[in-house]
Parts: C-alpha cells; sequence; structure tokens
C-alpha cells in the first residue's frame, strides 16, 4: 500500500477526533527497527509486526509506528483502503459497491496486521469488516437495545445502579467492533465530549450516593493524556467517589498508547481499575500482552469484557485458550456477555443455551479464575442479570441437591 497516499486520505480533518493535530511534523527518516526498542517505551514490535510492516507500508519508520497518534491518524476507514491487505469477501464487495451503503469502518494499522495472518485473519475480519448482512434487521433490534438515553439524567451520565454512573466521556474509538452496543455514538462522533463534562462532573457531585464511575464513550484512553488527566483529577476530586474504572478495548487494537507517560499518570489516581474488551485469543499478541504488562506494572487491576460471538468465540475450546491467555497476560475474566440486540447483528448472535454451555464447559475444568461471570444486558434498561448453568437440582426435607461439573450427584445437609 501507497503510505504517502494512505496518509492523505485517513488524516482528512473529518475523521481526526479533537484534540490531534493533523499533520505530523517532519522527523529525521530511520529504518523500521529489525531489533527489540529497549528503554525507548515503546511498545517492542513482534516478528509478525514487522513483516506486517515492510510489506506493506514500506519507509515507515519505528517512530511512526510506535506513535499511538500516527496509528490514529493512519487507521483504514474503508473496504477499499483494505482491499491491498485482504481479498474481500463477496458480502464486503456488496458493500463497497452498493450505491448509498456507508457503514462506518475504522482498524488501526497495528490491528489491520493481524487481517494478514491466516490464523487470526477470518475471525477479526468477521468482527471488524462490515458485510451486507449489517443492512437486515431483525425482531427486537434497535439502536439503543439497553435503553441508556431514558437513563441519561444528564448529557454524558447513565445512571442505573444505586451507587455507579457509567461517564460516557468521548465518542471517538480508534476500532470499531460491528457488534458493539454503541454502535449508534461512536459511528456519528469523532470528537471528544471534553467541551461539555462540568454538567456530568456537577451531577455526580450533588448525588452522594455515588460510590464508583465507569469511564467509557467511544473509547476513553483514545484521549490526549493531559485531557483523561484533567476528567481523573475532577471525579477523583469528589469526597464520595471511591472508584474509578476505565472500559477500553485500547490494548488490544492500540497497544502503543500505552506508554510510559500513560501509566504514570494513571498511577496518580488509585483505585483505579481498567476492564479491557477481548474477544478472540488471536489478540494476545506481544505487543497487547507487554500493554496489559505495563499497566498491571502501575497497580492497577484488570478485567476483560467478552462479548459472546457466532462463529467467532462461540465454543469451550477457544473459551478457555482466550480466558487462561488473559490470566498469563495478570488480566482477570470479569464478563463473558451475550450479544447485545443492535441493528444488523443477528448474524453476531448465538442462543443463550450456547454460553451456558460455555460456562459449564469452563467450570470445573479450568481455574476458578479463568471462568467469567455470563451476563445478559438486559434489553429496555434493566441491567446485567447473570446466568448460570443449573448445578442446584433442588432439595430433600434435610439436604439440598446439587450436580458438580462432572454431572454427578451430591446432597448438602441444609436445615431450616
Amino acid at each position: 500500500m501507497n503510505v504517502s497516499a494512505l496518509q492523505e486520505v485517513a488524516s482528512s480533518d473529518r475523521d481526526v477526533p479533537l484534540g490531534y493535530l493533523v499533520s505530523d511534523k517532519k522527523k529525521r527518516v530511520v529504518p523500521f527497527s529489525p531489533s527489540p526498542l529497549k528503554n525507548s517505551g515503546k511498545i517492542n514490535p513482534s516478528e509478525a509486526t514487522k513483516i506486517f510492516v515492510q510489506k506493506h507500508f514500506p519507509g515507515t519508520t519505528a517512530d511512526n509506528w510506535n506513535d499511538w497518534k500516527w496509528q490514529i491518524r493512519n487507521s483504514f476507514t474503508s473496504l477499499r483502503q483494505l482491499a491491498p491487505l485482504v481479498e474481500l469477501s463477496g458480502t464486503e464487495k456488496q458493500v463497497l459497491f452498493s450505491p448509498g451503503v456507508h457503514l462506518p469502518l475504522r482498524v488501526t494499522p497495528y490491528y489491520a496486521s493481524l487481517l494478514t495472518n491466516p490464523e487470526s485473519g477470518p475471525v477479526i475480519r468477521k468482527a471488524m469488516l462490515p458485510g451486507i448482512e449489517e443492512l437486515t434487521l431483525s425482531p427486537g433490534e434497535q439502536a439503543d437495545p439497553l435503553n441508556e438515553e431514558a437513563s441519561s439524567p444528564v448529557p454524558h451520565i447513565v445512571h442505573r445502579y444505586p451507587d455507579r454512573v457509567l461517564f460516557l466521556a468521548t465518542g471517538f474509538c480508534s476500532a470499531y467492533c460491528r457488534y458493539c452496543t454503541r454502535t449508534h455514538l461512536v459511528a456519528k462522533e469523532k470528537v471528544h465530549f471534553n467541551h461539555d463534562w462540568e454538567q456530568a462532573i456537577q451531577y455526580i457531585r450533588q448525588h452522594r450516593e455515588v460510590r464508583d464511575v465507569l469511564i467509557s464513550g467511544g473509547d476513553p484512553l483514545t484521549m490526549p493524556t493531559s485531557m483523561l488527566k484533567h476528567l481523573l483529577t475532577k471525579l477523583r476530586s469528589i469526597p464520595h467517589i471511591e472508584i474509578l474504572r476505565i472500559g477500553t478495548k485500547v490494548p488490544v487494537v492500540l497497544p502503543q498508547r500505552i506508554t510510559p507517560e500513560l501509566t504514570r499518570m494513571l498511577k496518580q489516581f488509585h483505585p483505579l481499575m481498567i476492564s479491557i474488551h477481548f474477544m478472540h485469543p488471536a489478540e494476545l499478541t506481544p505487543e497487547t500482552a507487554e500493554a496489559c504488562t505495563r499497566l498491571a506494572d502501575a497497580g492497577i487491576p484488570l478485567g476483560s469484557q467478552t462479548v459472546l460471538l457466532k462463529d467467532i468465540n462461540d465454543d469451550v475450546e477457544t473459551m478457555k485458550k482466550l480466558m487462561q491467555g488473559l490470566l498469563k497476560i495478570r488480566v482477570r475474566p470479569y464478563y463473558l456477555y451475550q450479544c447485545d440486540p443492535i441493528p444488523g447483528s443477528a448474524h453476531f448472535r448465538t442462543p443463550v443455551s450456547k454460553g451456558l454451555e460455555i460456562i459449564k464447559g469452563l467450570r470445573g475444568f479450568t481455574s476458578g479464575y479463568a471462568v467469567p461471570n455470563f451476563v445478559i444486558d438486559a434489553p429496555g434498561g434493566g441491567g446485567k442479570i447473570p446466568l448460570i448453568p443449573d448445578y442446584f437440582q433442588g432439595r430433600t426435607n434435610e439436604n439440598i441437591i446439587l450436580k458438580n461439573y462432572e454431572g454427578k450427584t451430591f446432597y448438602y445437609p441444609d436445615f431450616e
């Protein structure tokens, strides 16, 4: 791919979030580093990444590739840009060549490198590249299936649970997952909302029952470090706020963002936790592992949130490999979500029974730390509802009847 042509397309003003410069400063041209960037603060590129860069981004310097803002500015935003990397499928070509059809797309160069891997490519493209199936609306699908707007007392705040709120700090993401609950938001808003945070912060100040704030969006880690620090400072100054959390996919799709500067800043706001959206074992690359290690070394507890997706991760062995791999990079499996019914998502959704089958296939067959909570975020705003296999079988007069992971029956004395 011609890098200069790609930069010209990807760095247009309409695609750059508020707070970013459009053009790079002139830099001395340095060949892409053939060896690890020791003590540089940069994420070390894997061997697979080096091969990808040399083939598809010839002439790109190591400094550029490892600059997270360069990654955003040079993101792929159309199927036509991706065509030199992968052979488009029939449904993808239908999107590309259908008059009047525009399905937003964004993939960072780093994450696009996984598309060219024979093992990871098929699952990544299913989740990230638009297909004509997205234009089919199925029963029960809605743009805002969780009814977040009805639980939003002021702009950017969703207050559904008694002691915590969701703070939608930005409408910008560095990658567009096709099944995202907030597709209706990130597909339209390509800016950060810092000009409009004060009303949301004031709401939190006034509601002393709120002790926990989850910062999401969009993706909060796509904000400049100074902007994110400003928000965290504002929230940490509120006496009744005990816990701050950040929801992100950045370590997976843009690991270059996890810089020493960022981790030093985040360490100032403990207790701070980060939930990371992982989808498949193919995402557990050396770069992502290094990014997660940096966050964990900064004392930040890391949890994973995974959406159950048809023909992507809907089998026990794939999910076990993902969950065990997460523990190895110090990320605790937290939630396994039933896919939300956003418009055009039927081809992603599995029967609920599939999720129960997967949990049953994990429980007892691997470490309990590797077993997430399977939940449905109830349509209409009912919140997260956990589902578990039927281990409780009822009771006799003096015992409850239990079935273990092997299907064997046991009795526990339980006197009322």
